[in-house]
């Protein structure tokens, strides 16, 4: 089985990438529809995806809100936790292959927004998706890159795997 790989790329991306043993389009839609996102996309074990709101086309918005099953924890990034929430813009969509949009955080634990751009390339069965995300700035990227965010998203895929995988 694939793990998610990390990687820091030039001075303000993060690269993100994980092989899976399903068909693009089953995988695409693991990412588009709120349904299936909600049933794998919430990070570490005790959280939610809350509220997952997509309005999948180019200037369409989504919203994503997460929530602590069990009370909050203390994040030494934006103090004590009960709900994350955070939303932006697509610009680019094209099913099933590639999906552009900005990140912004309600409580902004990194200066800016963020641009990602997921791809989904099918080979054999198994399709590999690489997320790279484009900081406003070096400082802003290595500070996501100190954070717990890496152990967040290997959870979520994870849990993807199980979904998407035959």
């Amino acid at each position: 089985m694939s793990k998610l790989t990390v990687a820091a790329q030039g001075d303000r991306e993060i690269v993100m990438s994980r092989v899976l043993r399903a068909p693009r389009e089953d995988v695409f839609d693991a990412f588009t529809k709120p349904e299936l996102l909600k049933r794998w996309l919430f990070g570490p074990d005790g959280w939610e995806l809350a509220i997952c709101e997509i309005d999948l086309r180019v200037g369409g918005r989504y919203r994503y809100v997460w929530r602590k099953l069990d009370g909050g924890f203390e994040s030494t990034i934006v103090g004590d936790i009960h709900e994350m929430g955070m939303g932006g813009v697509y610009r680019e969509v094209k099913r099933p292959a590639r999906i552009v949009a900005t990140e912004k955080f309600d409580q902004a634990w990194y200066p800016g927004e963020a641009l990602g751009t997921i791809t989904f390339v099918e080979k054999d069965g198994r399709t590999t998706v690489t997320q790279t995300m484009r900081y406003e700035s070096k400082e802003a990227r290595d500070g996501v890159l100190r954070s717990p965010m890496e152990e967040g998203v290997a959870a979520g895929y994870e849990r993807l795997a199980r979904i998407v995988e035959r």
